[in-house]
C-alpha cells in the first residue's frame, strides 16, 4: 500500500523511521502480535509474574528500546521490530490490566480504545496533515506514529476478546474473523479504497489476528487449541522474528525507495 507524502523542511528531518509497506512488514507484524499475546500470558500466570510486575517491567523495557529508536536518525530493523514486540505485550497488558485487574467490561475498553485513536488520529492530521507512514521523518510525526501503535494494540487485543466473549467461538475458529476482515480491507484498497485508511484498518486487524493465532496454538486440545503452551508459542515466533529481521538486515528489502537511494 503506497502512502508516500513529501517529507516536511521544517523542523529536524531524518529518513524515514518505518520499513516499507511489503508481505515482510505484515508477515513480522503479525507475528508480533501473537508474541504479544503468548508471552505476556506466559510471564503473567505460568511464572505467576502478575499483572502489575509484569506490565511494570515490560513497560520499562520499551522505553528504553523507545529512546533507541529516537535516537536513530532513519530505520534500523532490529530496533524498530524490539520496539514494536514491546508494544504489543505492553498494548496487550493494558487491556488486561482493565479487564482482569479492574473489571472493566471489553465493549467499554473496545469504545474508549476506538475514541481515543480517533483523538489522537485528529490530533496527528491537525498538526502534520498528514497520517501517511511513509512520512515519519522527524521527531513529532514518529512520537504521534509511536503512540497510535500502542493505541491499535490495545483496541485490538480489546476488541478481539470481546468479539471471543459475544461469540463463544474457539481460537482457531476465531482467526477467521480478522482474516476475513483484512481480506476485505485488502480489496478495497484494489478497488481504490484510501491507502492510508486500508493500512491502518489492516495495522488494527492483524492485532486479534495475531492474538487469536496465539491462543490457538498455546491453549490445551480440550479448550481448542494445540497444546504448544505459551512458553513454546513465544520461543516459536519469536524465533520467526528474528530470523526476518536478520534477513531484512542484510538485504535492505524492507528501506523505502527514499532510503536506499541515499544510503
Amino acid at each position: 500500500m503506497d502512502t508516500r507524502t513529501l517529507a516536511p523542511t521544517r523542523r529536524r528531518s531524518m529518513l524515514n523511521k518505518v520499513p516499507e509497506v511489503t508481505v515482510y512488514f505484515w508477515v513480522i507484524k503479525i507475528l508480533c502480535t501473537t508474541v504479544g499475546e503468548s508471552f505476556a500470558d506466559y510471564i503473567n500466570e505460568t511464572l505467576g509474574f502478575g499483572l502489575t510486575n509484569t506490565t511494570l517491567v515490560f513497560s520499562a523495557a520499551l522505553v528504553v528500546a523507545l529512546v533507541a529508536q529516537f535516537r536513530l536518525p532513519r530505520y534500523v530493523p532490529g530496533v524498530y521490530w524490539l520496539c514494536v514486540v514491546l508494544i504489543s505485550v505492553v498494548g496487550t497488558l493494558l487491556t488486561d490490566n482493565l479487564t482482569d485487574g479492574q473489571g472493566v467490561q471489553l465493549w467499554i475498553s473496545t469504545t474508549v480504545f476506538a475514541g481515543l485513536l480517533g483523538v489522537v488520529f485528529g490530533l496527528w492530521y491537525a498538526r502534520e496533515r498528514t497520517l501517511s507512514i511513509h512520512s515519519i521523518v522527524t521527531t513529532p510525526r514518529e512520537s504521534f506514529y509511536w503512540l497510535t501503535v500502542l493505541v491499535t494494540f490495545a483496541l485490538g487485543t480489546a476488541a478481539g476478546d470481546w468479539t471471543l466473549e459475544l461469540t463463544g467461538w474457539t481460537p482457531g475458529t476465531a482467526v477467521l474473523l480478522p482474516a476475513g476482515l483484512i481480506l476485505a480491507v485488502f480489496g478495497a484498497w484494489r478497488l481504490g479504497a484510501g491507502a492510508v485508511l486500508s493500512f491502518w484498518l489492516a495495522y488494527i486487524l492483524t492485532r486479534p489476528l495475531g492474538a487469536n493465532i496465539g491462543d490457538y496454538l498455546a491453549l490445551p486440545k480440550a479448550d481448542g487449541g494445540l497444546g504448544l503452551g505459551t512458553l513454546w508459542t513465544s520461543v516459536l515466533f519469536l524465533s520467526c522474528i528474528v530470523g526476518v529481521v536478520v534477513y531484512l538486515s542484510v538485504t535492505k528489502r524492507d528501506r523505502t525507495e527514499v532510503d536506499r537511494a541515499t544510503a
